[in-house]
Parts: C-alpha cells; sequence; structure tokens
C-alpha cells in the first residue's frame, strides 16, 4: 500500500531564490536600457574641443535616436541586428548630429552638417561656398572661455586673453545657412583647411563640419589624413536636442563638495 502525503497548510513557503530574482531584474533592466538606447535618446560626452563655441570638453548631451531612421549604428556596439537604414530619415542642414565616424566606424564624434546628398561645398579663405554661393559669415564678440582642467592654455595657443591670463579669447562669428540656421564657429586665422576643391556629396552620405573651423578632421580631410570624409547617413546615430551637465574637469571623486564647484550650471537645459 503506497504511503500518501499531505502538506500542512502551515508549514512555511520556501523562500524564492534571492540571486535568480537578482539576475532577473537586471536582465530586464538591461533590456529596456538597450531598447532606450537605441531608439529612444541616449547620452553622449564631448572629448574634444572640434564643436566650440556651442560646445565644450566636459559637456554632457542628449540625441533623440528617432530623428533620421535606425540602422547597426543605433545600437550599442553597432551589433548587427538591422540590415541596411529602416524608417530613414535626412537630416536638415545645421542639425548637430552623432556619428559613428568611418573609415573603422567604431568611435563616436559630432559634427553638424552643413551639405546635404547633391551638394557641392568648397571652402575659399575660410567662407563655406554652398552649392556655388557663400554662406554669410558675421564677426562678432570673441568666444572668451576660462582655462580649466579640461581647456588648458595648451588648448587655447595663441589665443590667451591679453588683460586676463586666466582667459582664452577666439575670434568667433555668426554662420547663417540658407534654411535660416545660424550658429557660432571659430576661426584662429589662416589655415590648409581655409582652401578647398569643390566636394560634391555623394548619395546617401552627408557632408559634416566642427564648428570650431581650425581643429576639427571633418569632411574636409580625407581617411588617409585622419578625417571622415563624407559619412554615410547609415552611420548617423541621432540628433543633438539638449545639454544635461556640464564640467570644467577640476572635480576630485574622493571630495564630493568639488562636483559642485566644478559644475558648469549655466549650460545645463542648453538646446540645440
Amino acid at each position: 500500500m503506497e504511503k500518501g502525503y499531505t502538506v500542512d497548510p502551515l508549514a512555511p513557503e520556501k523562500p524564492q531564490s534571492e540571486w535568480r530574482d537578482l539576475a532577473s531584474f537586471l536582465l530586464k533592466l538591461a533590456i529596456v536600457v538597450f531598447i532606450v538606447r537605441s531608439f529612444i535618446f541616449s547620452p553622449f560626452s564631448i572629448p574634444s574641443e572640434s564643436m566650440l563655441p556651442r560646445l565644450l570638453i566636459g559637456d554632457y548631451l542628449f540625441i533623440t535616436k528617432w530623428n533620421y531612421g535606425y540602422s547597426k549604428h543605433s545600437l550599442p556596439f553597432s551589433v548587427p541586428l538591422i540590415p541596411g537604414r529602416v524608417f530613414e530619415g535626412t537630416p536638415e542642414r545645421g542639425d548637430v548630429v552623432v556619428f559613428k565616424a568611418p573609415p573603422a566606424n567604431n568611435t563616436d564624434w559630432i559634427k553638424r552638417v552643413i551639405g546635404l546628398p547633391g551638394d557641392t561645398v568648397q571652402m575659399k579663405d575660410g567662407v563655406v561656398i554652398l552649392n556655388g554661393k557663400a554662406i554669410p559669415k558675421e564677426r562678432i564678440a570673441n568666444f572668451v572661455l576660462p582655462l580649466s582642467p579640461n581647456f588648458p592654455a595648451a588648448k587655447c595657443g595663441a589665443f590667451i586673453d591679453e588683460k586676463d591670463p586666466s582667459l582664452c579669447s577666439i575670434p568667433r562669428y555668426r554662420e547663417t545657412l540658407p534654411n535660416g540656421k545660424t550658429y557660432e564657429v571659430l576661426d584662429q586665422g589662416p589655415n590648409v583647411n581655409d582652401n578647398t576643391d569643390v566636394f560634391t556629396v555623394p548619395a546617401g552620405n552627408v557632408f559634416l563640419m566642427g564648428d570650431n573651423r581650425d581643429d576639427s578632421a571633418d569632411s574636409r580631410v580625407a581617411h588617409i589624413d585622419g578625417g571622415i570624409s563624407y559619412v554615410p547617413l547609415e552611420n548617423v546615430q541621432g540628433k543633438a536636442v539638449v545639454s544635461f551637465w556640464s564640467t570644467d574637469g577640476s572635480a576630485n571623486w574622493f571630495l564630493p563638495w568639488t562636483w559642485f564647484s566644478a559644475a558648469r550650471w549655466g549650460r545645463i537645459g542648453e538646446g540645440f
């Protein structure tokens, strides 16, 4: 005769595995983060001075991911899950975009869109010639930036302010594109990239430039010389929309109060 087994209703339930619960939570969190970063918005930090005066080293910003469609480069680490481009769109001239820099396609860069497919772009004496017409370039007040760990005197070069050596003062101009978009650029003087051949932007590509015109390896510069040449639209990940943090680099992780003194509060919340 088989023995029967009964369950004592008063016996305590076996505790669930805490490790299993933690692993489940982390997996769900990773999936949510992957989806948000890939298809909605993603953070980006500014590593160089090529987009001065709009963007400083130590700025942190959000980019939106849906503006120009999606490709494998929309995904973290360019995971090849999306063939080609889907829901594709074309940037507008003047948009500031984050992209995978060709030819290696393994680092994220940020530049401004100047030329669209079919456009011709040329530099003459530091002036952008777009489709045969000069983009208006208006001289405005110098861009003045305090020297800091993120922007030391070596980066300022010959533009240390004569009256205050703690400041960098660089000639600044305002450009206006045919679609009415305006933005500021820096021009430090005659430079090898101030005069170029005529570039004709191929289909499916854009022509990108840094706002710090004399300190930017951009579409004016060939791959062999360390530039990006034309950038495939497939490489464009998203559009810069708002700055959410900025630091001058003087903070010490072990001194929490310096996190606040290093912050450039006035730059937080700036849009594009």
